[in-house]
């Protein structure tokens, strides 16, 4: 099976799961044990902290381990809200933000009292500077914008974004779980206050991820008398899941700007075989601010799941970058946003590529497309 589909997940590295398969036999005890193995326990997780924390450019103190992307965003808007209510209940956001996000402002909405204003995003996915300034209130306490999306690609300017909403004394969450160890983060540059990333998309093992609260911050715990992870999350910490994966971390980290460069060309290969193949395929992602990573197309006239399924029979495993049911799918959210129709937005595939991705790969991949649009073009 040839698998284009990264940006869901990645399988484990040798290296982290060495890491995982060690700490889980010989350091079992728990990191809060007075005992020396507890010691132990506990000093290799500090050194984990410390590597991740220098990964973002972020003080140790700052590093929250969590169960992945999904809890990290959770808890780190929670958290800040909480201490921040006096401030006021007016959030910024967009629409193509993770359903974690869009789903807990939600019911901030509904149960919470708060006042969501989803700023507006270009044709290409981007927001605007000028659209985030005037949205900007007195009540506004905090904007929730991602760095990369991870049904496009999209990159957001987050050093721009940060230095906006710290000049006007908002509260910034970026979810950066598509972007770490594939483009530079310093969370201190961009002004973030808070951030999450999570281990099974950089070949680390699923159920572990990382929140970053920036310590100026003082964040109020939503529980009260935890003990660990500095009293923000309940629960003995996965020593093994967070060994692997600052190892992945490391590991990916190391070889980021030359994986970069090779998967940007075969992006662009792949590109090329569109641009000349003469079938109605359109292009969503803007070629220069853009995640090379992720490779968003609609077929034109086809549902993204007819298309998913057809290459998967073929041996080819893509995404349709949103929620399917059997016989229908749900129009994506982010091309929604980007101003495209309700049928043009159920089109969407994602191929994101990996470690494994070559031009034979490719390939292979664009033959199963191709394929798919003959056999459903008989059928229309």
């Amino acid at each position: 099976m040839i698998y284009l589909d990264y940006a869901a997940s990645t399988p484990m590295s040798k290296q982290a799961l060495d890491v995982y398969t060690k700490l889980a036999a010989d350091v079992y005890a728990n990191t809060e044990s007075l005992h020396d193995n507890g010691t132990n326990a506990k000093a290799i997780l500090e050194k984990c902290r410390g590597e991740v924390a220098h990964a973002l450019g972020a003080e140790p103190n700052g590093i929250y381990f969590t169960s992945g992307g999904t809890e990290s965003n959770i808890l780190a808007v929670l958290s800040l809200l909480k201490r921040y209510r006096h401030k006021g209940r007016h959030i910024l956001s967009i629409k193509s933000e993770h359903s974690s996000i869009l789903n807990l402002l939600k019911k901030l909405e509904l149960e919470h009292g708060y006042e969501v204003t989803y700023l507006p995003i270009d044709e290409k996915g981007k927001l605007s500077p000028e659209a985030l300034v005037k949205s900007i209130r007195n009540d506004t306490v905090l904007a929730a914008i991602q760095h990369v999306n991870g049904e496009t690609g999209a990159v957001q300017d987050i050093d721009t974004i940060g230095a906006i909403l710290s000049e006007r004394r908002v509260l910034f969450h970026c979810d950066a779980v598509q972007s770490f160890g594939k483009l530079k983060l310093d969370v201190k540059r961009a002004h973030i206050t808070s951030l999450s990333i999570s281990s099974h998309k950089i070949y680390g093992p699923k159920g572990v991820g990382a929140c970053y609260i920036s310590p100026s911050a003082s964040v109020q715990p939503l529980f009260p008398d935890t003990v660990h992870e500095g009293g923000l999350r309940p629960g003995t910490v996965n020593l093994p899941g967070i060994g692997a994966f600052t190892a992945a971390a490391s590991e990916h980290i190391s070889i980021m700007d030359k994986e970069y460069k090779r998967i940007d060309a075969i992006r662009n290969h792949f590109i090329d075989l569109i641009k000349n193949s003469g079938y109605p395929i359109a292009i969503e992602s803007d070629p220069i601010s853009t995640l090379p990573h992720i490779l968003a197309l609609r077929i034109k006239g086809l549902e993204g799941q007819l298309v998913m399924l057809s290459a998967n029979q073929k041996g080819v495993a893509i995404s349709t970058g949103s929620a399917c049911q059997a016989g229908h799918q749900e129009p994506s959210q982010t091309l929604l946003a980007m101003g495209r129709t309700k049928d043009e937005a159920r089109e969407l595939i994602r191929l994101s590529f990996g470690h494994e991705t070559d031009i034979d790969t490719v390939h292979k991949a664009f033959n199963a497309i191709k394929e798919a649009i003959n056999e459903y073009s008989l059928k229309i």
